[in-house]
């Protein structure tokens, strides 16, 4: 199935409100980035989508990125080293499982938003903030129809 098909529309602007209702009263960024295929380590791909969509930039270095290969069923988690020293050791596996299992039996929109509230409730935690902080990166999912990469 092509990324973009992945969602219906309808799912993915649920998505893109659970995007921003977890970043609501944190400085943190979420991003879901989602493609055909991943041809090398998951977390390794999610990294250089992190760069490309320049996470990295955030002031607190508090970015985060949720990726997800649909045709070689691959999920990754990725957050920047403010966030990443910040959340206990076996915090982003646990969310991997979370997602996973509620792949495993079809609920793609609830796994991602499931996972994407989790991290928005760690965001709040770690860099709170009064709600009037900007959004510095954009909400909106990302995707790759990346069929012919070698």
């Amino acid at each position: 199935m092509p990324a973009r098909e992945f969602l219906t529309e309808e799912e993915e602007k649920r998505i893109i409100k659970s995007i921003t209702d977890a970043e609501e009263f944190t400085t943190g960024e979420i991003r879901v980035h989602i493609e055909f295929k991943c041809k090398k380590d998951p977390l390794d791909r999610a990294k250089e989508i992190f760069q490309e969509l320049k996470m990295h930039e955030t002031e607190a270095r508090n970015g985060i990125i949720l990726y997800i290969a649909t045709d070689d069923r691959k999920v990754a988690i990725f957050g920047d080293e403010g966030i990443s020293e910040q959340v206990e050791d076996d915090f982003w596996q646990d969310e991997i499982d979370t997602l996973i299992g509620e792949f495993k039996q079809g609920n793609f929109e609830k796994g991602i938003e499931s996972v994407v509230s989790d991290i928005g409730e760690k965001l709040k935690r770690f860099y709170p903030s009064d709600g009037t902080d900007p959004n510095e990166l954009d909400n909106e999912i990302t995707f790759e129809d990346n069929r012919d990469d070698d």
